[in-house]
């Protein structure tokens, strides 16, 4: 028996003869032939195959096909030259039914059965083993000697006939500081997964112990590791377990087919990538483009001007609007806030900054298939419903949003209203925006920015930014343009030192991510086109998908027509003044915000974020 000293610098030839002759004492070819292509193997009757192939060419990202034999044919001459399937994996298994029925080393008894089946080969993990190293980042599973942690998930692959199954993963930890340099390790090698698609608790992906994987070997994470999930080609067995096909051979997971072909030739997949934390509990990375951050980063620069003069430069968050649209482009379902009764002479006493931003943000996150809601003020119901139905009249909506209400009843209905039954395991939303809402301060009341109290105009929404904190997986974000704006609690000491009346009207409750802009609709402006940014980045809808099924074409991009227009926003403001909703600053009822006229001032902002 040949032991695994030297088996890394071996040629696969050389490998692929030795594994031949049964000669190897190991069950694994993780870190042989380092900088070689290594395959999952899936050999299936003749008349599966053309459906195989189109499930592998649906689903990519766990099954990157390489090669497709003819039936019969044991040789695969683009990735090998010498090579006969029959015999050179460590080991097989043999699926009747879609049981598995045994373990072999050789497949030659089956020779006249294989005659009219297909292979498949497929990429590996393995293969971008090398890449790693040469990044300078640990492989715990080969410094631990053993196979990698392979597990079935709760993610669905995308069927094609018969073949159905959810997705299989492969786990490796890697330090928090060397995330980025893994991503862009692995981004470019697509034939052998390309870069991860989840990075942090194992529980999003429905895996509930790590230390149980479904195949491999368990791999123990180092102080500052962080679970690394790329797409595995083990999702082909357990697809040939769902076909419950009378006769199918695998690879044992973890012992691969190596080839001949080195993973020198890499190309780019959609520009070089970026690790971004936007969830602490439960801890959730999430990859972007570089190009379509430093879009967002523009767009971030672009709201962050003060046209009233009143100090916000203090306040700026460099960073927060990004983290904030990665946390909503994550979110299946959003609640969003806004009202600020500054005028409360006046009825209504609403402004008319934060209901155009807050629509402008809906429509985005409609147009991506979000479900998403608004709660107000119960006395302000009528109101918004009006706006709601303009909304959707002038084109800005595609459907009304359902439109809600918070009272405080007990000590926790606001656990009651975020999640079923009150329980945090089962919350209704992901995340909640709240943009120029009115914000509870340390006292205990509301204030404009003229310091008068319109406590008795306010129902306690800040409740639900407070409730949202004690639960997992929820996050929140502010946007505010004065600091005295529901989730501004994050920037209240700079609030107080720099902006006039600071010391009293400062929101003291924090949002998870703080959007600071001249004007708040800009704000809501600004995220609406950061979220087309990143439905539009390659790298990031990659891993939304989790690199299953199909990217959209540019042809299929329902979401353009959603982002804010000059027009749009011209009739919306117009609407609002016909309703009796007025400028923050001047109570007037003209086309301004804010006290800044609508035109070459929230016109020109918005043809320049577009």
């Amino acid at each position: 028996m040949i032991l695994t000293g030297g088996l890394k610098s071996l040629l696969p030839h050389v490998l692929r003869r030795i594994i031949r002759c049964n000669r190897l004492s190991i069950s694994n070819t993780s870190g042989m032939a380092e900088g070689y292509k290594q395959a999952n193997v899936v050999i299936l009757h003749k008349s599966l195959a053309d459906d195989f192939e189109k499930f592998c060419h649906a689903n990519n990202g766990p099954l990157p096909l390489l090669y497709r034999s003819q039936p019969g044919d044991w040789k695969c001459p683009s990735l090998s030259s010498d090579s006969d399937i029959r015999t050179d994996c460590l080991q097989y298994r043999k699926y009747e039914h879609g049981a598995c029925t045994g373990s072999l080393k050789s497949l030659k008894e089956y020779s006249e059965q294989l005659k009219d089946m297909v292979t498949f080969y497929l990429g590996c993990s393995f293969s971008f083993e090398k890449a790693l190293q040469k990044a300078g980042i640990p492989i715990r599973n080969v410094e631990q000697k053993c196979n990698v942690s392979m597990y079935k998930t709760s993610v669905p692959c995308y069927s094609i006939s018969m073949f159905h199954c959810n997705l299989v993963v492969t786990m490796r930890p890697i330090p928090e500081s060397k995330l980025g340099a893994a991503v862009l390790a692995t981004s470019e090698l697509k034939e052998a997964h390309g870069a991860p698609f989840h990075i942090g608790d194992p529980g999003l992906l429905g895996i509930q112990n790590l230390s149980k994987p479904d195949y491999g070997d368990p791999v123990h994470l180092h102080p500052g590791d962080i679970p690394v999930f790329w797409a595995c080609g083990v999702t082909g067995v357990e697809a040939i377990i769902n076909c419950r096909t009378p006769l199918a051979f695998t690879h044992s997971p973890g012992s691969m087919f190596i080839t001949d072909l080195k993973n020198d030739n890499v190309r780019p997949l959609g520009g070089i990538p970026q690790v971004h934390r936007f969830s602490q509990d439960p801890l959730h990375f999430s990859i972007v483009s570089a190009e379509a951050a430093q879009k967002i980063k523009t767009l971030e620069t672009l709201i962050g001007i003060d046209p009233g003069e009143r100090g916000i430069r203090h306040l700026l968050r460099p960073g927060e609007l990004l983290r904030a649209c990665l946390a909503l482009s994550h979110a299946g379902s959003v609640l969003i806030t806004t009202g600020f009764p500054t005028h409360f002479s006046h009825q209504p006493p609403e402004e008319n900054d934060g209901p155009p931003g807050a629509l402008a943000i809906a429509a985005m996150l409609q147009a991506l298939e979000k479900q998403v809601a608004i709660v107000t003020d119960q006395r302000a119901m009528d109101l918004n419903k009006k706006i709601i139905e303009e909304a959707v009249q002038l084109g800005i909506l595609k459907k009304p949003i359902p439109l809600l209400s918070y009272q405080r009843e007990s000590a926790d209905s606001a656990l009651m209203f975020l999640c079923e039954s009150g329980n945090p395991g089962r919350p209704r939303f992901d995340h909640l925006v709240a943009i120029e809402r009115a914000g509870m301060a340390a006292d205990g009341n509301y204030y404009n920015a003229r310091k008068v109290n319109i406590k008795h105009l306010v129902d306690p929404i800040d409740e639900l930014f407070l409730a949202a904190q004690t639960i997992p997986g929820v996050t929140t974000t502010g946007v505010g343009d004065g600091g005295n704006e529901l989730g501004m609690g994050k920037v209240k000491d700079a609030v107080k030192k720099h902006i006039k009346n600071g010391d009293v009207i400062a929101c003291d409750v924090e949002a998870d991510f703080t959007v600071v802009a001249g004007v708040s609709n800009w704000g809501g402006y600004a995220i609406a086109c950061a979220l087309h940014v990143l439905r539009c980045c390659e790298l990031h809808d990659r891993y939304l998908r989790r690199a299953v099924g199909f990217p959209c074409a540019p042809g299929e991009r329902l979401w353009l027509p959603a982002l804010p227009s000059v027009a749009k926003e011209e009739k919306l403001l117009k609407a609002l003044v016909q309703l009796g909703v007025r400028s923050g600053k001047t109570a007037s009822l003209e086309m301004e915000v804010d006290g800044l006229p609508f035109y070459n001032t929230h016109s020109l902002m918005i043809e320049k974020l577009l």
